[in-house]
């Protein structure tokens, strides 16, 4: 065999295009054999989104060469291509496109998946050199409502009164959102089918588009009012994409009074950094922040500091019983019910001292 032929290389782009038809397709499954949820490949694509992105505007060539019959100087020099492909992709995500450490971690996780394709499922024998990248995580942190906010969006009707038609809508998917502690994409698919009614009462039956789970979700009356509103032959709750969504969240929590400032702090290269605001205020508003995962998060932590037992809170979520996640949401659920509790001490305190003093 020449040296040339040795030396062959492939196009990565096209390679990953390959790889994603794969997943399309079902010719790549999960380890228990299903097929992969629409999500992960959409990530997929985004991953190659960002590798063409970063081959054009940086004039690097991305090719894949098999190792098999390479010799140990050319080892060397593969070993140091992916060496400086790691180096410069993950300066262009950070630097050029302004990605936090998780973000950039799902990518070069995404990268890595990708060669583990070419060596297991296409066998073209394309070294390890992935395993080097370095995948990294942080903890973004969580905003929930508290409860009394939430209350304040599903009873005060003088401030609904104040909202424009879509905007009540927003509110009521919001809050409907809050409740329920399903992930955006079940409640974008929620249909008539999905409810199920046992003795008067009006349950939620959902299958998770992402785990598959199936959960039963007791609706509290508002909640059956607002599907009540809104019901259709093809969804329950008003129709919105995710990008509007998450504008009318945004607008909806500053027209409730919900701008008090916050601390949010992201992670870049394991380096603490303060998210500064892009409005004319000086600091980040709770508003501001706030997207459709705010209801997912804001249900979680309701149920837990309403006292709902972790387990069942966990059924409801969808989360596995070792989920780091989850026990974010514990531990944030944890500060307020002590805040609760030392609300109601403070009180019992006030009628103590008055009891003293009317007895003196």
């Amino acid at each position: 065999m020449t040296t040339k032929s040795r030396l062959k290389e492939m196009s990565l782009i096209d390679l990953y295009l390959q790889f994603i038809d794969a997943n399309k397709r079902g010719k790549r499954l999960q380890p228990n054999g299903n097929r992969l949820s629409s999500g992960t490949i959409t990530n997929y694509i985004y991953t190659l989104n960002l590798l063409r992105s970063f081959s054009s505007e940086k004039s690097f060539e991305l090719r894949i060469r098999p190792v098999r019959y390479l010799t140990t100087r050319q080892l060397e020099t593969e070993k140091n291509y992916w060496r400086k492909f790691y180096k410069r992709f993950t300066d262009y995500l950070y630097n050029d496109c302004g990605h936090f450490d998780n973000y950039v971690g799902q990518t070069m996780k995404n990268v890595r998946v990708f060669f583990n394709y070419l060596n297991k499922g296409l066998t073209l024998g394309v070294g390890d050199f992935h395993k080097s990248f370095y995948v990294r995580k942080e903890q973004i942190p969580i905003f929930p409502l508290m409860p009394h906010e939430l209350n304040f969006l599903i009873n005060n009707k003088k401030f609904e009164a104040s909202l424009t038609r879509r905007m009540i809508e927003a509110k009521d998917f919001f809050v409907f959102g809050c409740t329920v502690a399903l992930r955006l994409s079940d409640l974008l698919n929620l249909k008539k089918s999905n409810l199920k009614i046992v003795n008067d009462q009006q349950y939620l039956v959902v299958r998770s588009v992402k785990t598959k789970v199936d959960t039963l979700i007791k609706l509290p009356q508002y909640a059956t009012e607002i599907i009540a509103k809104y019901s259709t032959k093809r969804k329950l709750l008003p129709v919105f994409n995710k990008s509007n969504l998450n504008t009318y969240i945004k607008r909806l929590l500053e027209k409730a009074g919900l701008t008090q400032p916050v601390q949010k702090l992201r992670e870049r290269r394991g380096m603490t950094v303060e998210l500064k605001s892009k409005m004319r205020y000086p600091f980040l508003r709770l508003c501001d922040i706030a997207s459709s995962h705010t209801m997912r998060r804001t249900a979680i932590t309701t149920m837990l500091s309403l006292g709902v037992p972790e387990q069942i809170v966990r059924k409801v979520s969808g989360h596995s019983p070792a989920s780091r996640d989850f026990y974010r949401y514990v531990a944030w659920s944890q500060t307020i019910q002590d805040q609760e509790m030392e609300r109601g001490f403070a009180h019992l305190q006030k009628m103590s001292s008055a009891m003293d003093n009317a007895d003196s």
